[in-house]
């Protein structure tokens, strides 16, 4: 399932240090970790992976098997501002953003084969 953020007003450098810690993590794990970020990213980040769970609900696809295969953290629109500086100059600021997209995977559990039994009678013509 996917979800998407579009102009999240802090700087993509800032909000990859938040997605790298939660990348590939099941999908309790990463809520657990971005409760206690002293990050500003987390809590934006967190509704972000909520919404895309929602999204994965809706589909019919349980929650406890999600994990996060893909969060990318892409360069936004930037405004450009300008701040006054000595001499009636005026420096640039720039006030970048960030698009932040969420991927979501399913866990698939393995299910072992057992092996199948062989009828008798191919058992008996194999020793032969």
């Amino acid at each position: 399932m996917k979800a998407s953020l579009k102009n999240y007003r802090q700087a993509p450098r800032k909000v990859r240090l938040v997605a790298g810690l939660v990348k590939g993590k099941s999908v309790a794990e990463a809520i657990a970790e971005l409760d206690f970020l002293p990050k500003r990213a987390g809590l934006p980040i967190r509704k972000l992976l909520l919404s895309a769970v929602a999204n994965a609900k809706t589909a019919g696809i349980d929650a406890e098997n999600l994990f996060i295969k893909e969060l990318r953290v892409d360069k936004g629109i930037t405004m450009k501002r300008m701040m006054p500086a000595a001499m009636g100059t005026g420096h640039r600021i720039n006030k970048r953003t960030s698009h932040l997209n969420i991927l979501l995977g399913e866990k698939v559990v393995a299910v072992k084969k057992s092996k199948v039994q062989k009828p008798a009678k191919a058992v008996a013509k194999a020793k032969k």
